[in-house]
């Protein structure tokens, strides 16, 4: 594990330049996990923990969820 910085750079078009993919994936993310709300039951007191529980959720919503437009999991799909 780690990161490494680099530099990207290049000359997008900004007629093609969008946000929505990225709004969409943190309001399903806030909506699927109440733990992005405010402090409660299943708020993280730990950055540990909200870790894992971030990971549980993507492992679903990209495995294990019946996906609308693929009407079987991703999972099944990509024949895992």
């Amino acid at each position: 594990m780690g990161a490494r910085k680099t530099v990207i750079s290049g000359k997008p078009d900004i007629k093609h330049v969008s946000t929505s993919h990225t709004e969409r994936q943190n309001l399903s993310m806030r909506m699927g996990m109440c733990r992005f709300t405010r402090p409660t039951n299943a708020f993280s007191k730990k950055p540990e923990n909200h870790e894992h529980a971030i990971v549980l959720y993507f492992m679903y919503y990209n495995f294990a969820r019946i996906h609308q437009t693929l009407r079987v999991t991703p999972a099944m799909e990509a024949g895992i």
